[in-house]
């Protein structure tokens, strides 16, 4: 992939997005320039698959550095934004945060056609964080960003200093026990969404069937492109990521990661791709976290597992302060 040049076209947003989708008629554009993030978002420009693509980006400054960066990889149905309280942790001590949206997430590019492999996305990252010349970088991983995180990190092991996941999905090989279903089928799925199914979806597979008023900003963006002309656009670059996460799974090089390791994981998280194709005494085997974060922490050498009772899908959501002790309490040199 050859990279072009940064483009940088930083401006600053609102504080708060919260609202503007329900303000806003025609609902949100595939790459959210109607959704402002909480934090000034700059644009990176790559050739990749004969065409050309933008990967946004918040890149966040320390006032006193403490010359380290973390790298905040997002979950699928999630973009950079929803990273802003950890932002602000990390570079109130000192670290520079780079916080990218994925191409075809959040204000990145969403293709019509495009080729998606977790590799793929490795690189572009890659070659993001080498045009703002980090040459070393900690990564933090949430849900489909800890699939990634776990790619990044096979690929380029001399550039990683440590790696947090929490509630990484690929834990388990999904495909050995749920049916294919072609990327067209996910395709069909994906236009059937509205904001009440996303809504209940995130209740019931995230947050163990509760619903609080501080999880309504997480349906924002789904919601909104729900609502908008383009969402098919949108819907098929869901389901062709769908299929890279079905396919592609990294959980048997676990092995190979030589990083030190932290896992957190949110007992209560029952996450599992393709378990509404399985029969329900079916379903009970998959997203078993307290036994999938376990397995993972004795396949990953050099481990650590940090365990969160009552917690689900997100801890940096629903246990946030949890979250943030064990994962500063692990960057800590």
């Amino acid at each position: 992939m050859k990279c072009l040049k940064s483009l940088i076209i930083i401006g600053m947003m609102l504080l708060s997005g919260c609202t503007h989708a329900a303000s806003s008629p025609k609902g949100l554009d595939p790459e959210l320039s109607n959704y402002p993030y909480p934090k000034p978002v700059a644009f990176f420009e790559i050739q990749s698959q004969q065409q050309k693509l933008r990967m946004a980006y918040i890149n966040a400054e320390p006032k006193q550095a403490n010359g380290r960066t973390v790298l905040l990889l997002h979950g699928k149905n999630f973009s950079a934004s929803y990273w802003n309280r950890t932002i602000d942790s990390l570079t109130a001590q000192g670290y520079r945060v780079i916080a990218p949206d994925q191409i075809g997430f959040g204000k990145s590019s969403k293709p019509q056609s495009y080729q998606y492999s977790f590799h793929a996305l490795a690189e572009h990252t890659f070659h993001l964080l080498e045009s703002l010349q980090i040459k070393k970088f900690d990564v933090m991983g949430h849900s489909m960003g800890g699939m990634l995180a776990a790619r990044l990190v096979l690929m380029y092991p001399s550039r990683i200093g440590k790696l947090i996941l929490v509630n990484p999905i690929g834990l388990e090989d999904w495909k050995l026990h749920v049916p294919y279903r072609t990327v067209e089928e996910l395709y069909q799925a994906e236009l059937k969404a509205t904001p009440a199914s996303i809504r209940e979806y995130q209740r019931t597979s995230y947050f163990g069937g509760e619903w609080k008023p501080e999880y309504e900003p997480l349906t924002e963006i789904l919601s909104g492109w729900t609502q908008h002309p383009d969402y098919p656009r949108v819907a098929w670059n869901a389901a062709l990521t769908s299929d890279m996460v079905f396919t592609q799974p990294v959980l048997y090089e676990f092995p190979l990661i030589r990083a030190d390791t932290l896992l957190i994981i949110g007992l209560r998280d029952r996450t599992a791709i393709g378990k509404d194709r399985v029969t329900e005494e079916q379903q009970k085997s998959l997203g078993q976290y307290p036994v999938l974060g376990k397995k993972a922490a004795q396949a990953i050498p050099r481990a650590k597992l940090v365990e969160l009772e009552g917690v689900g899908h997100i801890p940096q959501v629903e246990a946030f302060d949890r979250y943030i002790k064990a994962s500063l309490e692990f960057l800590s040199p």
